[in-house]
């Protein structure tokens, strides 16, 4: 579910306890393992994690005027997520990642890049932690960077009317 806060504080505060101090803990583990080219904020109604325009001045290609999304945590209606594009973007630290998942002996509900929870004792933190240490913001742009140039290869169509 989309919120309309507009600070960290704000989401946190709009929360029922155990999924305040659920998405605190989370939050917790993202911030003792971010890079500093990262910053923190709310990014599309959660808290995010961004690669800001002054570190990435081209932003998301979605919408340029938006900084480099990486990770995020929100609350949804059936569950809590935790947003890690780093993995969709790269097989081979999604492989790691499950395996590195699958020693902690917790259950992985995972999307392509959405890892689902119920409660706190659902996630594997140090696994968490280790996903975002591994990913400094200038590795997690080159990854960004590869996967949108092979997108454009295999899309022909897209070059060709671009040059026109």
């Amino acid at each position: 579910m989309k919120s309309s806060a507009t600070t960290i504080e704000a989401y946190l505060a709009s929360l029922p306890e155990d999924r305040r101090a659920a998405l605190s803990a989370v939050r917790d583990t993202i911030l003792k393992n971010l890079d500093a080219g990262y910053e923190e904020g709310i990014q599309n109604g959660m808290i995010g994690y961004c690669v800001p325009h002054r570190i990435f001045p081209a932003g998301y290609h979605c919408d340029p005027k938006q900084p480099l999304p990486f990770a995020s945590i929100a609350s949804q209606k059936n569950h809590m997520a935790v947003y890690l594009m780093g993995l969709y973007l790269n097989p081979d630290q999604e492989r790691w990642f499950r395996a590195a998942w699958a020693k902690s002996g917790k259950k992985l509900d995972m999307g392509k890049s959405c890892i689902r929870f119920r409660k706190l004792d659902d996630l594997a933190l140090d696994v968490l932690g280790e996903a975002i240490r591994r990913a400094p913001a200038r590795k997690f742009i080159e990854t960004y960077e590869k996967s949108l140039a092979a997108s454009k290869k295999t899309q022909p169509g897209r070059a060709a009317s671009k040059a026109r």
